[in-house]
């Protein structure tokens, strides 16, 4: 049976495409309906009062937010695709 190989890059760049959409769209959820993206972000967190630090808006540091997002997930998504091929050899 002819095992799939994953391509490390092309892997890495749709995930960090993916979490700059998600971290988009996450953003303009928060200005467009905050109270319901209060309620989803506290149950997240178990037992964490959002209520005491919640802000009602995007951050100025939403781009350093994005940037950080995006780059940790063309690392994550590379390391999974590699990981995913050493394994299946």
């Amino acid at each position: 049976m002819r095992k799939m190989k994953l391509n490390e890059k092309a892997w890495a760049n749709a995930s960090a495409v993916f979490m700059g959409i998600l971290y988009i769209f996450c953003a303009l959820g928060i200005v467009l309906f905050p109270g319901i993206s209060k309620a989803v972000a506290g149950s997240w967190f178990h037992g964490i009062d959002l209520g005491l630090i919640w802000t009602g808006g995007v951050r100025p540091n939403f781009l350093l937010g994005l940037v950080t997002a995006v780059v940790l997930s063309w690392i994550g998504g590379w390391v999974f695709a590699w990981l995913y091929n050493k394994l299946t050899k």
